[in-house]
């Protein structure tokens, strides 16, 4: 049998292990029984075509198989087809038109909307310069969606009071305006008469600046960040990239177009944006699940 030709091939000449040999014996031996179950006689492998390999690699990921599975078995077929064309026993290799399952991005970490209205609105912050700042910084996060490394580089007059926007410089210098509302506003100017007191001669240009009155580290803020978020929730990642996360999350469930996310984060491609779309169609079905009679 050509299934046995190819595993005695993999362990006299590839020297391949036992647990491996077995492991392609039980692919091969379970897309043989696919095809056995389609026909009703056993499989030979002369006539497979592209289209029995994809029909069964969708039956796999029907079957609830994960897509780096799924992918396993087809790289087990691509050898046993390559070794069957090397020495001659098929003119054709139905495995080389068929592109594997993509495997899922993990869906973006974020803050739900009531923990960040419990960090913002209701956590006591020192009433010092380090506690306005801090304060600010974390809604500066959460309001704009801006980086880690953006916030760090905002300088004072990058904020204009007057069209309430921030200039932000991201990626390959790229420059990008975002708006703001009221609140952040208000807290900006309270933090600057804070800064102005603490600091009445400082060198910098920076926005945000550390006790020694320099430019704020991205260490320091992610620590910060992590310190805070940690007193609302127990989620393992609590960075200033999950703040950008739910600032997007937010945004799209309260009605604000993909178009518009985009730009305001900052993006290239809109496809990089569309992972908070399931992100938002996921606390969804949450919200579904728990508050419909019949779900």
């Amino acid at each position: 049998m050509l299934k046995d030709d190819f595993l005695h091939y993999l362990s006299a000449e590839r020297n391949y292990s036992a647990a491996t040999i077995r492991e392609y014996n039980q692919v091969l031996s379970a897309f043989s029984e696919y095809i056995r179950k389609q026909g009703g006689k056993d499989i030979d492998w002369r006539t497979i075509a592209d289209g029995d390999i994809r029909e069964w690699v969708v039956l796999l990921m029907n079957q609830g198989s994960a897509a780096s599975s799924a992918n396993t078995r087809l790289s087990v077929l691509r050898s046993f087809y390559k070794y069957l064309l090397a020495y001659g026993y098929v003119s054709l290799d139905p495995t080389r038109l068929i592109e594997g399952p993509k495997k899922s991005k993990p869906l973006p970490n974020f803050i739900k909307e009531s923990e960040m209205d419990r960090l913002l609105d209701h956590t006591p912050f020192p009433q010092t310069y380090e506690g306005f700042r801090d304060h600010l910084m974390l809604l500066t996060f959460y309001s704009t969606g801006i980086r880690l490394a953006e916030l760090v580089g905002l300088n004072e007059d990058d904020v204009d009071f007057g069209a309430m926007t921030l200039k932000v410089t991201g990626k390959r210098d790229k420059q990008r305006i975002i708006p703001f509302g009221n609140e952040l506003k208000e807290e900006m100017q309270k933090f600057q008469q804070e800064r102005n007191e603490k600091f009445p001669v400082i060198d910098t240009k920076a926005l945000f600046v550390s006790l020694k009155g320099v430019r704020m580290t991205p260490p320091a803020v992610r620590d910060i960040v992590k310190y805070y978020l940690g007193l609302v929730t127990t989620q393992k990642k609590r960075s200033p990239h999950v703040l950008r996360h739910s600032f997007a999350t937010a945004m799209l469930n309260h009605g604000a177009e993909i178009e518009v996310v985009k730009e305001l984060l900052g993006h290239e491609s809109l496809s990089t944006t569309e992972i908070y779309t399931h992100t938002t169609f996921e606390e969804l079905k949450k919200i579904y699940n728990h508050a419909h009679p019949r779900a």
